[in-house]
Order: C-alpha cells, then sequence, then structure tokens
C-alpha cells in the first residue's frame, strides 16, 4: 500500500466516525443508549472476529499464546470502552451531532496529561495549552458562556475521561500482546456483553424497538465499530504519523457537516470559534512533538554527512606561506 492509498484509507475512517454520529443520534429515538451501545459492539465483535481467530491461530503456531494477565487486560480495556461509549451515547440524546463530536476529541490531549498525571511520563510542552485551549473551545461550543450548558454536553465531555484512559492503557497492553485483533474483538466483546446486561436491567428492552433503530445499529456496529478500526490498523502501517494525526482529527469536522447537511444544526459565532479552537488544540497536540522529533533526525543526519576535517587538514590550512 502507497503512502497516498493509506492516507485516503485513514480519510474513510474518520468519515465513518464522523458520520456515525449521526446514526447515534438516530437510534435513540427508538432504544436506549445502553441497548443501542451492547449490540453495536457485539455486532463489531463479529466483523474483528475472523482476523482475531487468524490471529490467535498465528500466535499458536509461534509459540507466543495470550496468557491469563492478557485476558485481564483486555476485559479492562473492554470496562473502559463501555463507560467512554455508552456515556457518550447518553450525552447524544441531549446534544448536537456537532457538538458531540467536538467535545469527544478533548480526549487527544487528555491522553498525554493522564499519561504524566498516572504514569509519570514527560509531556511535551504543546500538551498544556493545548488542554486549556479544548477547555476553552469545549467552554464556547457548549454555551456555556450563556451559563446555559447542557447536560448532554456535560455527559459528552464525560465520556473523554475514559476514552483517554482506554487509549493510553492499550498503548501499553496491546503493543505487549502483539495481539491488535484479539484485543479489538475482544474489548468489543467486553463492552458489547456490560452494556446489554445492564440495557436488560434498567432499559426497556422490546424487539420493535430494535427493528425501528436496526438501520443506525448496522451502521455503528458494522461500519464503525468493525470496518473502520480495522482500516485504521491497517491504514496506519503505511501511513506517515503526521498525516495520520491530522487526517483522523477531521473525524470532528465531519461530524458537524454532516450534522448540518443531514439534521440542519447551526452553530452561532460562539460556537465556530469553540470549534476552530479545539481543532488547532488537537493537531497542536498531535503534530508538535512529531516536529520536534523531525527536526532531530534531520539535524543528526546533518552531522552524520557532514565530512570532517583532519589535523593535517586543518593544519595545512592554516600554515602561513613561506
Amino acid at each position: 500500500m502507497t503512502r497516498l492509498q493509506a492516507n485516503l484509507l485513514l480519510t474513510f475512517v474518520a468519515l465513518i466516525w464522523g458520520s456515525a454520529f449521526v446514526a447515534q443520534s438516530q437510534g435513540m429515538a427508538d432504544v436506549g443508549p445502553l441497548l443501542f451501545t451492547g449490540v453495536r459492539f457485539l455486532i463489531g465483535a463479529a466483523v474483528v472476529l475472523p482476523l482475531a481467530w487468524l490471529e490467535w491461530r498465528r500466535l499458536a503456531r509461534e509459540g507466543r499464546p495470550l496468557k491469563r494477565p492478557d485476558g485481564w487486560h483486555i476485559a479492562a480495556l473492554g470496562g473502559l470502552m463501555t463507560l467512554g461509549a455508552v456515556m457518550q451515547q447518553i450525552g447524544i440524546q441531549f446534544t448536537s451531532v456537532t457538538n458531540a463530536g467536538f467535545l469527544t476529541a478533548v480526549y487527544v490531549p487528555l491522553v498525554p496529561v493522564l499519561a504524566w498525571l498516572l504514569l509519570r511520563h514527560v509531556a511535551h510542552w504543546s500538551v498544556w495549552p493545548a488542554a486549556l485551549g479544548c477547555l476553552a473551545g469545549a467552554f464556547l461550543l457548549s454555551g456555556a458562556h450563556e451559563l446555559a450548558i447542557g447536560l448532554g454536553d456535560l455527559w459528552v465531555l464525560g465520556s473523554a475521561i475514559p476514552w483517554a484512559l482506554h487509549v493510553l492503557m492499550v498503548g501499553r497492553w496491546a503493543d505487549r500482546m502483539g495481539a491488535p485483533f484479539l484485543v479489538a474483538c475482544g474489548q468489543f466483546t467486553v463492552c458489547g456483553l456490560l452494556s446489554l446486561v445492564t440495557a436488560f436491567a434498567t432499559e426497556p428492552v422490546r424487539w420493535a424497538g430494535l427493528q425501528a433503530a436496526a438501520w443506525p445499529i448496522l451502521y455503528t456496529g458494522v461500519l464503525s465499530v468493525g470496518i473502520a478500526f480495522t482500516a485504521q490498523v491497517v491504514a496506519q502501517r503505511y501511513a506517515h504519523a503526521a498525516d495520520a494525526a491530522i487526517i483522523l482529527s477531521s473525524e470532528t469536522l465531519f461530524a458537524a457537516a454532516f450534522g448540518y447537511v443531514l439534521l440542519g444544526e447551526r452553530l452561532d459565532a460562539a460556537g465556530l470559534l469553540g470549534c476552530g479552537l479545539m481543532l488547532a488544540c488537537i493537531l497542536l497536540v498531535q503534530l508538535m512533538p512529531l516536529a520536534g522529533t523531525l527536526r532531530g533526525t534531520l539535524r543528526r543526519r546533518q552531522i552524520l554527512t557532514t565530512p570532517s576535517k583532519s589535523p593535517l587538514d586543518s593544519d595545512v590550512l592554516h600554515r602561513s606561506p613561506p
């Protein structure tokens, strides 16, 4: 796969994730948030299951089967995913698709902040202005500047915390296991089962409601959970990190665009300013560390490729003429 093909695939992923906010919003007309989340994540697990099975067999052939602690780690990831997905789904009932898309993206600058607080990883300097800028953008977007912040905005904003913890833990555990599809399928299954069991205990579960919400559930389960995740894993093996950062951040813009076209959502001047500020901060926290790494790499290459002068050359250059 070429770099251009990988970038196009990542654009497709961002498009799916942005459009999924519309499907999630429409699905809430017929089923509760827990039931919607449970069914769509189980569908996503079924989509990834064939790849997970092939990966399981490959690890067995290589003598590297997953161990019991790996299972607990996958279960913990599924628990964090459940919190993030359910809180986001509850919030979408009471806020706009545009707000949900941008407020969910607060997890991007939150990840390095939590890494510093919990794991003592030194954060790049860009994290702190980006985090403050995202809070200011969320303040403007959610309407808090008018002292009228919505309940849905608070739910979606709160979901950024478990999403950020999830991203942080995936980075530590999934890489060590070397089994991205098994981790994906396992956490999707845990999330789906936890949400479904809780739905049967707390929500009215009706077959008629599931039938009415079938298309939004299938769209988000097959495309958003199953296909988009798999496509992201494949594309990021060939795309440059800077490309992936910019393209995947466009999920928020796609969410706003689909909300505008399909649902007729409009933003006032403060909301537009908040969206712009949040997008700029999201890009800042992803691209500034990459820029520093690139500068360091170029400097090292320059040092290695610059020919050094021998002492004899220096002596000849500085010798006075007879």
